[in-house]
């Protein structure tokens, strides 16, 4: 009998953030699994950054699921598409690409990140647009200076002939 060769995953490098996928959720595991037995499940298919294995607090055991982050995108693909609903401790496996973790908040009620990590960057952007504005009120009261200057100078070389032309002709620009 022929086996099928599962279909080849394309990693994709697109999506919020833009960062390959390179975490994958692990379901359907014996209570006997730990770190070490799944690190060396998956150790085959390239260089395993980290295993986790989510206790439960009530029981202290781990969860029936766990979570294994490859150092590249293509191999946690190779993992994914070889591992998924394969058999470890006689239990099969659910292996997909891990979803990041959700935190209450955001459009749906659920966000990725908390409500005040982008405290800063609006912080630093109110600021900046502050300066911004001095620098606008500095700019604006520099130019009056060059033109009362202007207008001064002309009527003390001029006259009063020369200053009311100036006067006149910067009204004449500022309108």
């Amino acid at each position: 009998m022929k086996m099928k060769t599962p279909p080849s995953t394309i990693v994709g490098k697109s999506g919020k953030g833009s960062n390959p996928k390179t975490a994958l959720y692990v379901g359907g595991l014996e209570s006997t699994v730990n770190e070490s037995a799944l690190h060396s499940a998956f150790i085959p298919f390239g260089e395993v950054k980290e295993v986790s294995l989510p206790i439960d607090h009530a029981t202290g055991e781990h969860r029936g699921f766990g979570f294994v982050e490859f150092e590249a995108a293509e191999d946690a693909a190779a993992a994914m598409d070889n591992m998924h609903n394969s058999e470890l401790y006689g239990r099969v496996l659910r292996v997909n690409f891990a979803q990041p973790n959700k935190i209450k908040g955001g459009d749906k009620g659920w966000a990725t990140q908390a409500v005040w990590a982008d405290a800063d960057d609006w912080y630093e952007k109110h600021i900046a647009e502050e300066e911004l504005e001095k620098l606008a009120k500095q700019q604006d009261k520099a130019a009056k200076a060059a033109v009362v200057e202007g207008i001064v100078s002309a009527a003390a070389a001029g006259g009063a002939a020369a200053a009311t032309a100036a006067v006149a002709a910067t009204e004449a620009g500022s309108t």
